[in-house]
């Protein structure tokens, strides 16, 4: 008899275990999750050439209406890094000797001082890293130095320099004068060959009709749109450059700022006897500006 009520007692609570589970398995909820809807990308913004002065929406500027160098819009090369590829004679600091904010104007000053073996010094500052750039309108206002040997620049390189060497990256030289030709400027764009070495493309010498770029302030300008750029001085077009022009250009890719006076080097000689120091590049303003 004892054996009995052991027996139903033990199939009770193994019914009861059934059950129970029957029960849990019917009501349990798997967990779905419903992933968070991606929508389109958002479209690039102005793809479409549009005329100079249809450029009105200010994205980014420094006007450097501070006191010192805004660190959080421009960093700085710096050393002479085997002359830059061109046998450059400057060594480059961050020094204010060589680049400060006066009167409303940033002034990259190159001057014959001896430091770490090289007879000159000077700047060469970048957006690299804190801004870049890609279709719109990039104005830079700048009045610019002269004399053998002495080299300004207002320049791109392609933002993935450090993944994608040189020529590869692109560069867009938006102004380089040679100091002992002081009213003419040149525009130039250097990219790879299909076996990745080097080529480049360019506008004739754009030469003023009086006076010399250190005279006074100028504005260099381009437009940057999909497969297409065009150069402006002072609003006024005097070249374009596109895709066709170049297939092997990164011409849609971002690109960053650079500003430098270099001294001496093969693209314009050394300086002689009859070059001044100091020599100054001084820029009213760097405007980066888009349409509506």
């Amino acid at each position: 008899m004892k054996n009995l009520l052991t027996t139903i007692a033990r199939r009770r609570a193994a019914v009861g275990l059934l059950l129970a589970l029957s029960l849990a398995s019917c009501t349990e909820k798997k967990s779905t999750l419903t992933p968070a809807p991606t929508g389109p990308a958002a479209p690039e913004v102005n793809v479409e050439a549009r005329n100079y002065a249809d450029y009105t929406e200010l994205v980014w500027a420094d006007e450097f209406a501070g006191s010192a160098i805004d660190p959080a819009k421009w960093g700085f090369d710096l050393g002479n890094n085997n002359g830059w590829g061109n046998q450059e004679l400057e060594y480059y600091t961050n020094s204010p000797d060589n680049a400060y904010v006066s009167n409303g104007s940033l002034v990259i000053q190159a001057k014959q001082q001896a430091l770490s073996g090289f007879n000159y010094t000077s700047a060469r500052m970048l957006t690299k890293g804190k801004q870049n750039f890609k279709f719109g309108r990039l104005d830079v206002r700048a009045k610019l130095p002269r004399g053998q040997g002495i080299w300004p620049a207002i320049w791109l390189l392609g933002s993935d320099i450090d993944s994608n060497n040189w020529p590869k990256c692109g560069e867009i030289d938006i102004m380089e004068l040679r100091g002992q030709e002081p009213n003419k400027i040149l525009t130039t764009m250097h990219f790879p060959k299909n076996d990745g070495s080097h080529d480049q493309k360019g506008s004739p010498d754009q030469v003023l009709s009086s006076g010399t770029f250190a005279d006074d302030f100028h504005v260099f300008s381009v437009v940057r749109s999909k497969d297409q750029m065009r150069f402006f001085l002072d609003g006024n077009l005097y070249y374009t450059f596109t895709s066709g022009d170049a297939p092997n250009f990164p011409i849609n890719n971002p690109f960053f700022v650079i500003l430098n006076v270099a001294v001496g080097g093969n693209f314009l000689g050394n300086p002689n006897a009859t070059t001044v120091f100091p020599q100054q590049m001084q820029v009213d303003y760097v405007h980066y500006l888009q349409y509506k």
